[in-house]
């Protein structure tokens, strides 16, 4: 797996993936469909940043990071 996210990709892709889980958890609690769904893209949104690499930007051709431009 080559690292496709930026710097800046990253800190957006934790603080939204936070902050998604924590809505799922905190807001709506986990009866809804939406909260499921919130807690999905958030889960998704952090091991992305932690891994450094998105499937789908492989999948484009999209590199964020600037070491690999």
């Amino acid at each position: 797996m080559t690292k496709n996210v930026g710097s800046l990709d990253k800190t957006i892709r934790l603080v939204l993936g936070i902050a998604l889980a924590a809505w799922a958890f905190l807001g709506m609690g986990l009866a809804s469909t939406m909260s499921y769904i919130a807690l999905a893209v958030g889960v998704i949104l952090i091991a992305t940043a932690l891994m450094n690499f998105c499937p789908l930007f492989r999948i484009l051709g999209i590199s964020t990071n600037k070491s690999q431009l």
